[in-house]
């Protein structure tokens, strides 16, 4: 079998199918997969720029954008001015988005505790390493092309 076969494809396929069962979980929630990385990212944050929680959500700029509008229009969120370049806003959780937060983790834990069960931790964490090493690669063909 092919590396692009054994690696490419079914890494495609599994994350396919993760966002999917995850965003199935999260629907009672009114918010995606997309919406919820950066809302567990801004709850683990203070106010940051909207650069710094692309660079920490690993979102492009133009999605991101398009996720903050929704997180604001849901409440979940909130841009203000940023004191030291007024051409740029921060973000910051509002106290509903936290509450979402608090609420939406723990349950997600439970769906991820679902979907590795018969995984002992050992292999969870050769996966988490070979998962860590394959993105270090990538990051490092990515640094040589630019």
């Amino acid at each position: 079998m092919s590396m692009d076969k054994a690696i490419g494809s079914a890494s495609v396929r599994l994350s396919k199918k993760l966002t999917r069962i995850i965003n199935f979980y999260l629907k009672p929630y009114h918010i995606t997969t997309e919406q919820w990385s950066v809302l567990r990212t801004l709850n683990e944050s203070d106010e940051i720029s909207q650069k710094e929680l692309s660079i920490r959500s690993d979102k492009d700029q133009a999605t991101l954008t398009k996720i903050l509008d929704l997180l604001v229009k849901q409440q979940n969120v909130e841009r203000i001015p940023n004191p030291i370049d007024r051409r740029s806003f921060l973000v910051k959780i509002t106290p509903k988005g936290a509450r979402v937060a608090e609420e939406v983790s723990p349950y997600l834990e439970t769906v991820f505790e679902k979907i590795t069960i018969g995984i002992n931790e050992e292999r969870l964490a050769l996966y988490q390493e070979v998962l860590h090493s394959l993105e270090d690669n990538i990051e490092r063909l990515l640094e040589e092309n630019n």
